[in-house]
């Protein structure tokens, strides 16, 4: 957590998941969503590009869908600690650190899960521009 989104703070995020979090790992794979600061370019803004490189060639993006955070269990998850966390006045960074650890704690203990019941049919009833037609030209 950082005080701020900027891309640098993005990319020595990054750059300390694969030093530091998965040093052994061939391939990190990273689902994230789609703010302005997510891009392969923060690491070359931020570092060398033989650094930038030797970083971006363990990791493997996946983006979440645009405008469809409903549909995305960390945003779910997400949901539930902005409004356990920053439904009161924060006073400082860490108070939303003991809060944010508190909900943490809390929430693994329930093995809290998320009970989803959207159906493949559902997603291409709702998500229809997303899909393709299938023209079954065979009879």
């Amino acid at each position: 957590m950082t005080e701020r989104r900027t891309k640098l703070d993005y990319a020595e995020r990054i750059r300390w998941l694969v030093d530091h979090v998965y040093p052994e790992a061939e391939s990190i794979r990273i689902v994230q969503d789609n703010l302005n600061t997510h891009t392969p370019a923060a690491l070359y803004e931020a570092f060398s590009p033989v650094e930038a490189r030797r970083i971006l060639r363990r990791i493997e993006f996946h983006s979440t869908p645009k405008h469809g955070s409903w549909l995305n269990m960390a945003e779910i998850e997400i949901s539930i600690f902005q409004r356990g966390c920053l439904s009161r006045r924060v006073d400082c960074l860490g108070t939303l650190r003991r809060r944010i650890n508190t909900l943490e704690l809390k929430r693994n203990a329930q093995h809290a899960t998320i009970s989803w019941r959207f159906t493949s049919h559902d997603a291409r009833e709702k998500l229809h521009d997303l899909y393709p037609e299938i023209k079954n030209d065979l009879n």
